[in-house]
């Protein structure tokens, strides 16, 4: 039988989705086979599988780490939500239907078959399943309908870690209190703790997880504090979406990119390269008035809802610093969503996004956008037909954009993983200030990168540079993530109390062969 561990939170964004990346590269490096897993999964911000489904970033990243491609089955559910109260169905990677949260609750109990099913697949294959719960495991309002927390763990029969966040203040309520809600079999599945986000001295917690072994009579298996030099996607927006990025200082010696903080805002780690280069400033912005001269670049990102985003943006007056923007000669450039609001109109027929059948674009290209009913999900690649330099990447979207004049050109010419059609996709204006696309992660591709960079570092009279090592070189971050789990974790009593020390002598670390570990 396959052994499960799974990690449980007292609330959202207490660092699951990173405990469990950390794990699947722990457990990856001492030979075992593992793969993650969570059930169901509300976000945005979301990546084509290897057979053309759409799952959850984080579920990605951790397969990365674990050294798998990704797969829908360690996703089957991912909730996009597209309003305050409504979100898209995604199961196992294709869309199922758009509905209110209210209306998901009543059929959750008919998705057990599909989350099982995934469950049971990855079950087959891999000698241990990392899984991930989602919010708070004990949302007493939420639990006789659960598909993702202990329910999913007690159909696993999973070794449950509870994982809290210290910065948040509260954490001896946040842990005690989680205790105290579950059932005695909950209580008996969680063999400990994590305390996640510490900052300053050791030392000056150990009364505090002595009180909290005591309270509860588990031990807490790690306390582990922040880091900053370990760079990881981000699952979601939430950084993003509620101003927890400061804005940083723009100069004249560096290259000033200011990306738009639409509401709906997805896909936002297509610009995550960018900050990764040296000389490269990446600022969101919320209101026009802080887009001033000092940029040079401006980017309007993907969007779940594009036909309410596009009304937020006449309604906070970005249409007209946009035009006021290129009459300075900067660039403006729209990806996925934000390629579609570059356009005259985006219609919506069917209703996929609101009840409104028509709303006006930024008017910045000659596009007009429609939403069908069948989204397209596929990895594509190509050249930039503005440079020459090869692209790769993915698209998600509903929409099928279409010029209205011949005034500019198609900017990349793309195709499937099988090279059998070719397609052109997104469109330049003739100026070449302004440009969108559908494809995502476009930036990822390190001579596309250079020369976008470059363009404008030649505007500004400064040096050009060479692309910095493209996205690869997050496997090594993978590793120093997992080093940074194993100082701060009792990884070796972890292993033991989820059952799996005995799998890992016998295998011996990093030989890399197949084991069924018994739980």
């Amino acid at each position: 039988m396959t052994v499960s561990l799974m990690l449980l939170g007292t609330g959202s964004d207490v660092g699951k989705s990173i405990a469990v990346t950390a794990f699947c590269r722990i457990l990856k490096r001492r030979g075992l086979k593992v793969a993650p897993f969570k059930a169901q999964n509300m976000s945005n911000n979301s990546f084509v599988t290897v057979e053309g489904g759409e799952i959850g970033r984080a579920q990605v990243v951790q397969a990365e780490a674990a050294g798998l491609l990704p797969s829908i089955h360690m996703n089957p559910i991912l909730l996009k939500p597209s309003s305050g109260q409504a979100a898209q169905i995604i199961l196992q990677g294709k869309v199922a239907t758009q509905m209110s949260a209210m209306d998901y609750h009543k059929i959750k109990p008919r998705l057990v078959e599909i989350v099982m099913d995934s469950y049971t697949r990855l079950s087959k294959n891999y000698d241990v399943i990392v899984m991930e719960g989602a919010g708070s495991c004990c949302e007493m309002n939420l639990k006789h309908n659960d598909l993702v927390n202990f329910q999913m763990a007690k159909a696993a029969e999973a070794s449950c870690i509870l994982v809290a966040d210290i910065d948040r203040g509260g954490v001896f309520a946040q842990i005690i209190g989680t205790m105290e809600l579950m059932t005695k079999e909950e209580r008996d599945m969680t063999i400990g703790f994590l305390i996640n986000k510490f900052r300053g001295d050791p030392r000056l917690f150990e009364s505090g997880i002595k009180y909290i072994e005591e309270k509860t009579g588990k031990p807490v298996l790690g306390l582990v504090p922040f880091y900053h030099d370990i760079l990881i996607d981000p699952e979601d927006s939430v950084a993003v979406q509620e101003d927890r990025r400061g804005i940083k200082p723009v100069t004249s010696n560096t290259v000033n990119i200011g990306v738009v903080r639409l509401p709906a805002i997805s896909n936002f780690t297509d610009l995550e390269i960018l900050e990764r280069e040296p000389d490269v400033v990446v600022n969101y912005l919320s209101r026009p008035s802080q887009l001033d001269d000092g940029y040079d670049c401006l980017v309007i990102p993907g969007t779940k809802n594009v036909m309410e985003d596009a009304d937020w943006l006449r309604k906070r007056g970005w249409r007209k610093t946009i035009y006021q923007f290129l009459s300075q000669g900067r660039i403006v450039m729209g990806i996925c969503g934000g390629y579609q609001l570059l356009g005259q109109t985006i219609k919506d027929p069917y209703e996929i996004e609101s009840k409104r059948a028509e709303v006006k674009g930024l008017g910045v290209l000659p596009l007009q956008t429609v939403l069908e009913r069948e989204k397209i999900v596929r990895e594509v690649r190509g050249i930039c037909l503005a440079n020459g330099k090869h692209i790769v990447g993915y698209e998600i979207h509903m929409g099928r954009t279409r010029p209205m004049t011949n005034s500019g050109e198609p900017y990349l010419r793309i195709h499937g993983v099988n090279r059998r059609n070719w397609w052109n996709d997104g469109w330049i204006r003739e100026d070449r200030q302004v440009m969108g696309t559908y494809v995502h992660g476009i930036f990822d591709a390190p001579g596309f990168r250079a020369d976008f960079l470059n363009r404008i570092r030649v505007s500004k009279g400064l040096k050009q540079r060479p692309a910095r090592r493209g996205r690869l070189v997050r496997f090594r971050e993978y590793d120093k993530l997992a080093d940074h789990f194993e100082g701060y974790c009792d990884v070796q009593r972890i292993l033991r109390l989820a059952g799996l020390d005995q799998g890992v002598r016998r295998l011996g670390r990093g030989q890399g062969k197949s084991l069924k570990v018994k739980g």
